[in-house]
This record gives structure tokens, sequence and C-alpha cells, in this order.
């Protein structure tokens, strides 16, 4: 193997200092993931600053056992322009005890993941940590909620999420349809999300 900076994605809970790339993180997401599903005059006002805000705030509340897990490329890995050294953080995962009672214990509120690092493996990872804290916080079930237009609802089908329930809400002023998928107990989950086994 030719001598270099070697490839690495690491999986971390998140820091306060990690708020601002967090933030600008959503944005970029939901403007390629929710483009033509969501108003473009909603997609286009998102500020990264106000939601870094927000992600710092429930970071350091930490109120009904919430918490974000980032994940981070370094090396070979790290995207194009990055300072040798840099580590980028690449996507991210938050969850908590469910925000509305019946459906599931836990609840992972997001899951976003840079475009050009998917069918990687890092969704996967992310998904396993943030359901390996809900499981130590108490959770024995752990829900999502997707829309229904939103193409990556394959991703919690294909980890066993069953749809549980369906709803509407309004996001930009917009009402869209939305769906929760439930892994009960919670160690479906973890088993689906468990590393492959060394060949």
């Amino acid at each position: 193997r030719c001598a270099g900076k070697k490839a690495m994605i690491a999986i971390r809970r998140a820091r306060a200092s990690d708020a601002a790339a967090i933030g600008a993180l959503h944005v970029a997401v939901w403007r390629s993931a929710y483009a033509g599903l969501l108003p473009d005059a909603y997609l286009s006002g998102l500020s990264a600053n106000r939601l870094a805000a927000s992600y710092q705030r429930d970071m350091f509340d930490r109120r009904g056992g919430y918490a974000v897990f980032v994940a981070v490329a370094s090396g070979d890995d790290a995207p194009e322009g990055s300072a040798p050294d840099e580590a980028t953080i690449i996507g991210f995962a938050s969850g908590g005890r469910s925000r509305r009672e019946g459906l599931a214990d836990g609840e992972i509120n997001t899951l976003y993941l840079n475009e050009d690092y998917r069918d990687r493996g890092t969704g996967r990872r992310l998904m396993r940590a943030a359901a390996a804290h809900l499981r130590v916080v108490g959770c024995r079930s752990a829900m999502v909620w997707v829309l229904k237009d939103n193409p990556t609802q394959w991703f919690y089908r294909h980890l066993g999420g069953r749809v549980v329930a369906r709803g509407q809400t309004r996001v930009g002023g917009q009402a869209v349809e939305q769906m929760a998928l439930l892994w009960e107990p919670i160690d479906t989950l973890l088993a689906a999300t468990a590393p492959a086994p060394e060949a």
C-alpha cells in the first residue's frame, strides 16, 4: 500500500463546537433532499446559524435523554479542499425520548448525511450510535418520523422499521404527509446496524 493519509470516518458524540458545521449540513441536506417537495422560499430561507444555535442549545440541555452524534471524515476520506489533518463533519444523527407518547419510548429525530458519503455504511453507523444511546437511557423501542415522499424512507425500511402511524405536519406553511417507522424491541435496530463480521 502506498504511503499517504489514512482514510477514516469516525462516529463520536457531538461537541458544542460542532454546532456550526451541523447547522450548515442540515441546510445543505434539506435543500437537496426536499427540493420540489417543500416550498422553495422556505428552503432558501433556512438559516444555518439559527439551526446551529438550536442544536447547541439541545446539546447542552440534554432534556429527555437528547444526544447528537456526528460522522467525521479525515485523511483520504476528507472532502475535497479540506486542509491536511482537518476532520470534517459529513453526517449527524440526533435522538432522545419520544416527543409523542404511545408509539415508542425513543425517537431518532434527525439523520442527515453529505450526499458524497451515501452508500458507505455511515448512515447505518450513525443510526446504531443513536439507537445504542436510546437503549442506555432506558428506551425499549425506537421510532423515526419521515416525510411520505422522502426517498430515503427505503433506508429505514431496509433496517427493519415498520410503518405504525401516518399523519400530517406543516413545513413552511405547507401540509405534508409523514409516517412513523418503529423498531420494537430496540434490539432489532441494533441487530440491523451491527457491523459486518470481519472476513
